[in-house]
């Protein structure tokens, strides 16, 4: 069985970084891409950033490009993500997710991931 615990929320001034770690059980973590979603009140899950197998490939959002970076270490099963110049608008829960088996390139569509985290609160004040 998989699991994801994401850790790293907490509350920041708008300006402000912080950075989301994802921890992975299970084997074979290094040959799944991995994908960071968010989710405010009211608002669908969207697509934050994306991390091929082996970190060679990335992707993200437009509204985070330049200020979010997704990272992956696989000897510690753990998936990153950097936040930094955070604005009240990033405020949601993040989610960390695995894609299904035979996904390694970066997938934006949430229906790609089939094992999701239990999310992190990330808070921006204004």
């Amino acid at each position: 069985q998989v699991q994801l615990v994401e850790s790293g929320g907490g509350l920041v001034q708008a300006g402000g970084s912080l950075r989301l770690s994802c921890a992975a059980s299970g084997r074979s973590f290094s040959t799944y891409a991995m994908g960071w979603f968010r989710q405010a009140p009211g608002k669908e899950r969207e697509f934050v950033a994306g991390i091929s197998w082996n970190g060679g490939s990335t992707a993200y959002a437009d509204s985070v490009k330049g200020r979010f970076t997704i990272s992956r270490d696989n000897a510690k099963n753990t998936v990153y993500l950097q936040m930094k110049s955070l604005k009240p608008e990033d405020m949601a829960v993040y989610y960390c997710a695995r894609t299904k088996p035979g996904l390694t390139r970066v997938r934006v569509l949430p229906s790609k991931y089939d094992y999701w985290g239990q999310g992190t609160q990330v808070t921006v004040s204004s």
